[in-house]
């Protein structure tokens, strides 16, 4: 028998080499950093990396949308004036840091004089950090990147894009709807683009009895600019209230509790 960290193996199960043996061989197999228990390790070294980096990043909305919208198109330009007016408002902008609507609204934020982050991912086509992103993070893993983008995003800005965008959305929807996170607001921009998709959940699933007429409340739908920052920002001017009220119950409980 040989115990082996938290392991325990008998018989065939043991190793002919031990641990130390393997990592300091230079001559032994290298298959070793490809096996699920190192890949463990890489996953947190990418939290480490995301959470240390991030950790004093001001208060941030998060803009989603395709990478292949053109610098020329109506899209690109919406992006660009969301990134600045959420800048305006008091928001850090984190986008995927690729191009497209990503780069629209990293620009738009950093031209503004405003904090632009990028969380990128490797991907088997190159895609490197657009230029106009001043934070940015390279993830192996989709699913770190997403707990990086849900931790520091006070709210989420999704404009037309496609299947990456649609996996962004209907996970910050499940979330919210299902109170693993803390309510924030998330706002579609495109009538025209996302108005088909509305009406399939509102004449499908909720006749179905799949949701709840409540959880379509869950989105925001609009094609201005400043309606977007005007539900961010009223939706956190809310949450704030909200705690300080909550605050002031509890401090009155404690101080009719208290015998002095």
């Amino acid at each position: 028998m040989r115990r082996q960290g938290p392991a325990t193996l008998r018989g065939k199960a043991i190793p002919p080499t031990t641990t130390d043996q393997r990592l300091l061989d230079r001559r032994g197999p290298t298959d070793w950093v490809h096996a699920d228990p190192w890949r463990v390790l890489r996953i947190q070294a990418e939290f480490v990396e995301g959470f240390g980096l991030l950790a004093e990043l001001p208060k941030a909305a998060c803009v989603f949308g395709s990478a292949r919208t053109r610098p020329d198109s109506p899209e690109y330009r919406l992006g660009e004036e969301i990134g600045a007016k959420l800048h305006e408002a008091g928001y850090a902008v984190i986008t995927g840091g690729g191009p497209g609507i990503m780069e629209a609204a990293n620009k738009g934020s950093h031209d503004a004089g405003g904090l632009s982050v990028g969380l990128g991912i490797e991907l088997p086509f190159e895609q490197s950090l657009n230029d106009h992103v001043d934070i940015g993070v390279q993830f192996r893993y989709f699913f770190v990147r997403k707990t990086i983008f849900v931790k520091y995003s006070q709210a989420f800005v999704v404009l037309p894009g496609g299947f990456g965008t649609l996996d962004e959305l209907f996970e910050a929807i499940t979330l919210v709807q299902t109170g693993k996170i803390t309510r924030f607001p998330i706002v579609l921009v495109g009538t025209e683009y996302w108005s088909g998709l509305l009406d399939w959940m509102k004449q499908t699933v909720l006749p179905a009895g799949n949701i709840s007429a409540d959880d379509l409340d869950l989105i925001h739908l609009t094609d201005d600019p400043d309606d977007v920052v005007r539900v961010i920002v009223e939706a956190h001017e809310e949450e704030a209230r909200k705690h300080e009220e909550t605050e002031a119950v509890a401090e009155t409980a404690r101080r009719a509790g208290d015998p002095s």
